[in-house]
């Protein structure tokens, strides 16, 4: 694919799946009476019955291949045309990663608070990140977490480096921060897959 027609879509879809997160957003939080809660899904029916008359077969990245890389348009963290995703724009500086973003309704788990799964899903693709960004892109062999306390739903930030590697091994660290400071940490092994290292 052209960098033009790259940006051609993505100044389509970013907008179009902004607005599906919006819209699971108001189905969480919404209060309309029954008839409306109705008359907005017999709407909604008929757009997804729109959008699947010409689609994908099976996942974004699977679809595209090796096209796919590097436009990791379907992740469940940064990807800008997943509604699931919050999406994570990462940053990369000085060895580190980092992103700022905001978690609403959609990511709760206790009231109020951020599900300790997403943590883990933000800080598995962090730490990735950064190995990806140290020039040996691995997948998570492990991961573990520490949730020094709750993390709760709106403006957060995530960070992530590189402590160490080994031939085909890396290990980074990461962590999901408020303004109040750390609230969960994780460290990771990352390992080159091997189709990757077969390439090399």
């Amino acid at each position: 694919m052209t960098l033009e027609k790259t940006e051609h879509e993505a100044a389509l879809y970013g907008p179009f799946t902004q607005v599906v997160r919006e819209l699971v957003d108001a189905t969480i939080r919404t209060e309309v009476d029954d008839d409306e809660a109705r008359a907005v899904q017999a709407e909604l029916e008929g757009l997804v019955a729109r959008l699947r008359s010409r689609q994908l077969e099976g996942a974004y990245a699977a679809s595209h291949g090796a096209a796919a890389r590097g436009r990791p348009w379907g992740n469940a963290v940064v990807g800008l045309r997943n509604p699931l995703a919050p999406p994570l724009a990462v940053v990369r500086e000085s060895g580190r990663v980092w992103a700022d973003f905001h978690l609403g309704a959609a990511y709760e788990g206790p009231p109020g608070l951020v599900h300790g799964g997403v943590s883990s899903l933000i800080l598995d693709q962090m730490v990735g990140e950064a190995t990806g960004a140290s020039g040996k892109p691995g997948m998570t062999a492990s991961l573990t977490l520490t949730y020094r306390r709750p993390t709760r739903l709106g403006d957060l930030r995530a960070e992530a480096w590189v402590e160490r590697d080994e031939g085909i091994k890396t290990w980074a660290r990461g962590h999901i921060l408020d303004a109040e400071g750390v609230t969960v940490e994780a460290e990771g092994l990352l390992i080159v897959p091997r189709w990757l290292r077969q390439q090399g």
